[in-house]
């Protein structure tokens, strides 16, 4: 990969709105060369930490804005996700495999996005998610 990205998108709070922001970033990484799986974690955390900082940070508040940065380069995508909410304490989420909360329907997001991603870190009280997705694939062999 010739050169690096950096975007900041800054979007409405509802779902439609960050869609095609997603979509960009899966296609960046795509271009990048990342491998299906990567870019199935990618989605998935992304999909995850945007649907959280609308639902749970922005409690649906159409007047409120996600933003959402993303950074490529030849070791990894990283990405942010800022909400304007309240914030949280991510270590007292529940842990979502644990029998007494099997049926509950929260702390499941949280918990795919530390499995699927390389590195998590919340900042901003919790108002901010960033994360790290190595280039843990092999690298597409050049056309001549």
């Amino acid at each position: 990969m010739a050169g690096s990205v950096d975007h900041s998108y800054v979007v409405v709070s509802r779902p439609e709105a960050v869609y095609p922001v997603q979509q960009e970033i899966l296609r960046l990484s795509k271009d990048a060369g990342f491998c299906e799986e990567a870019l199935f974690a990618i989605r998935l955390a992304l999909d995850e930490a945007c649907c959280n900082a609308i639902r749970h940070g922005n409690r649906n508040d159409p007047t409120k804005h996600v933003t959402i940065r993303f950074q490529l380069d030849d070791q990894a995508a990283r990405i942010s996700v800022m909400d304007e909410g309240a914030g949280f304490k991510p270590s007292v989420v529940p842990d979502p495999t644990r029998a007494e909360n099997l049926v509950r329907p929260s702390g499941r997001g949280v918990m795919l996005i530390r499995r699927y991603m390389s590195r998590v870190r919340y900042s901003q009280g919790g108002r901010c998610i960033t994360m790290v997705k190595f280039r843990d694939c092999p690298r597409p062999q050049s056309r001549k």
